[in-house]
């Protein structure tokens, strides 16, 4: 079941590298550009994880995600092979979480750190930073958990 899905892991890979490319020829560090009201496009570098979890870890970070996130991908794509035709709603989301956990696995790799350029904000409560490899791993966790439920209804209950 992997081949099917694969195409969009690497468009997500694909459209994540150019979005930050561009967003880091284009923006300022730091700079917001407004876009629509509660929505801006602003150059930033996560060392962290989500919501900037350990990017005050003085490098060792780095290390620790890229292997964390290289184990994770290589379980994405074991688990991918596994399933069955009829699985979709699983592969979309596994495939959109894998794609998104390369992307930003690329840029640790080479950067030490991983490009963020949008941001969402109301009033005066902001969003951290995320990019398009982030909106795909979001994505694809919510449909992980919308098909764990689907999953458990499915299932005969024993009484």
């Amino acid at each position: 079941m992997l081949k099917p899905w694969l195409w969009l892991s690497v468009l997500v890979i694909g459209l994540d590298q150019a979005t930050k490319t561009l967003a880091e020829i284009l923006l300022v560090m730091h700079r917001p550009i407004p876009v629509l009201p509660s929505f801006n496009l602003m150059l930033t570098y996560n060392p962290g994880a989500a919501f900037s979890f350990l990017a005050d870890g003085g490098g060792w970070q780095r290390w620790f995600f890229l292997g964390l996130g290289t184990a994770v991908s290589i379980g994405l794509i074991l688990w991918l092979r596994r399933l069955k035709p009829e699985e979709k709603r699983l592969a979309l989301a596994l495939a959109l979480i894998l794609g998104g956990a390369i992307g930003n696995l690329i840029d640790r790799a080479w950067l030490g750190h991983v490009i963020d350029f949008i941001q969402l904000y109301y009033d005066h409560w902001y969003w951290p930073a995320f990019n398009i490899a982030d909106s795909a791993i979001t994505l694809g966790a919510t449909l992980l958990v919308l098909d764990s439920f689907s999953a458990r209804e499915a299932s005969p209950r024993l009484s």
